[in-house]
Formats: structure tokens, sequence, C-alpha cells
């Protein structure tokens, strides 16, 4: 036997000694093939609950969405619409009520918190409305600091890209009160980029910035899903934001109610103010 598969239906490769070369090559192209067909991300029947008794809130009810890699999709709705519950369940941050949430291969809503966290560190990257850098960390080590915390080694030509295609490279030394609030948010987007994630989340990523700014970035992070295959996913109220994704979730009362292909922020301001 030389091909299977495991428990959780990913496939797996025995005996490979015993063939030739050019059997190897071509098990290891199934194998890769099958692996990259995996959603960066999804979520299966995912419900959230805050509350008990007479009066629950039904935040997030029932969502079933998978998520291709390298796909920068924008999650919209209407205020109290369930998009910022249902991105912090994908993410790990929160604890579904019921359902499963998928990073990769990985079902972190059945792990441990010590699991998902490993898989937080290692697997997702977050860019905050507030950028969350710290204060005494020049921009650099603002930067490197998660790869520091999960004892990896930096990978010093890839910092290098990094910041240099962020506009950062001057600005490595100074501390995040020495930066404008545009160069904050890049340090942010930098410091998500490092550990190489399968997807990065970006809650609110423009709500603190200028149109100026706010354009660059969004422009950036359109760039990262197409030239680079980075997974993005976004929480915004700004269909103009949301536009430059290539894909929208509408979310109403905690269900997805669209799901939006190639989105104009024309279209997406009409349907928010159908939405209400």
């Amino acid at each position: 036997m030389v091909e299977g598969e495991t428990s959780g239906g990913c496939p797996r490769v025995v005996g490979a000694h015993s063939l030739g070369s050019h059997d190897t090559r071509r098990l290891e192209t199934q194998v890769t093939t099958q692996l990259d067909q995996v959603p960066a991300c999804g979520t299966q029947n995912l419900t959230k609950v805050f509350g008990s008794g007479e009066q629950p809130v039904v935040a997030v009810d029932d969502v079933s969405v998978a998520i291709a890699r390298g796909s920068f999709t924008a999650i919209m709705g209407p205020s109290g619409s369930g998009k910022s519950t249902l991105m912090h369940c994908m993410a790990g941050l929160d604890r579904p009520t019921n359902g499963a949430v998928y990073v990769g291969a990985d079902n972190i809503a059945g792990m441990s918190e010590r699991d998902v966290t490993r898989v937080r560190r290692d697997k997702v990257g977050f860019v905050f409305q507030s950028f969350n850098l710290l204060p005494t960390l020049t921009a650099e080590q603002n930067i490197t600091l998660p790869l520091e915390l999960a004892g990896r080694k930096v990978d010093r030509q890839f910092l290098g890209a990094v910041v240099s295609s962020l506009g950062l490279a001057d600005r490595l030394t100074h501390r995040p009160s020495q930066l404008s609030g545009g160069q904050q948010q890049r340090v942010a987007v930098a410091r998500a980029l490092m550990t190489r994630p399968e997807v990065i989340f970006a809650d609110e990523p423009t709500g603190a910035l200028d149109q100026k700014t706010g354009t660059a970035l969004l422009e950036y992070l359109q760039a990262c899903a197409r030239d680079q295959g980075q997974t993005i996913i976004m929480v915004t109220h700004d269909p103009r934001a949301a536009g430059y994704a290539d894909r929208a979730l509408m979310l109403l009362d905690g269900r997805v109610v669209d799901d939006i292909a190639n989105p104009s922020a024309e279209a997406l301001a009409l349907q928010l103010g159908v939405m209400g």
C-alpha cells in the first residue's frame, strides 16, 4: 500500500521508499495538490450564543463558509449583525457554542485552549484597528515579537522584503510614539506577515486611518492576496474598503444572507442600505 488517508481524511504516503523516483514524484504531486485544495479556513454550522435563560443572544446563527487560499474576503453587515463575532470565532479568539471552525485541516473548536493558542501562534496573523504595538519596543522589535515568543529564528531576508514593500525600512529603530498612525498600522501588518500565517484576520484595519493612508493599506492587502497567495479576511463597515476584496460575505442577524464575488463599493453600499 502506497497511499491512504489519515483518520482526519488528509492524504498520507506509506512505503514510498519502495517506489521509483518517477512514482515518488507523482505521489508527492498528488499529495501537494490535495493539500492545496483544503480551504485556508472555514466554519461548519457555526453558532455562537451569548447569555442563557429566557433571552439569549444568538450572535452567529448556523453559519457555514469556506475561505479559499490566496483570497481576500470582506465580512460586512449592519451594527450587531455578528460580523466581528464570526471573525473572532474563526480566528480562535472566541469559542463557538456549536459547530466546527477550521484553520487549514485543524478543527480548533474541539481543541484545548493550549492547542488553540498554538494554532493562533503558528497559523494565524492579526491586524486590528488599535494597532496593539508595545510602546517600549522599536518597530523592528514589534514586527519580530511573534517569532521571538515562539522561539523561532527571524528570517532577515524575508523581514527586509516585508518592511521594504511597506515603506518601513527607514523606520525600524523608531518606537510607536515616533510613528504616524499609518506607519503604526503598517508595522502591525508586517508583524502579522512575519510568521507566514495560513490566514490573516483584519478587524476594521482602516478605521483609524485617513483616506489616503487607508487606501494604501488596502492596496497592499489586496496585493498580498493576489501576488503572494496570502489569505486575508477583513471585517469592515466601509463599502469602499470591502470593494478591494474579491469576495464579500453579508451578515444580518447572525446569518450570511449574501455572498458577493468581485464586489463593488457601490453595490455594497446599496446592499447595506437595503439591510438597514
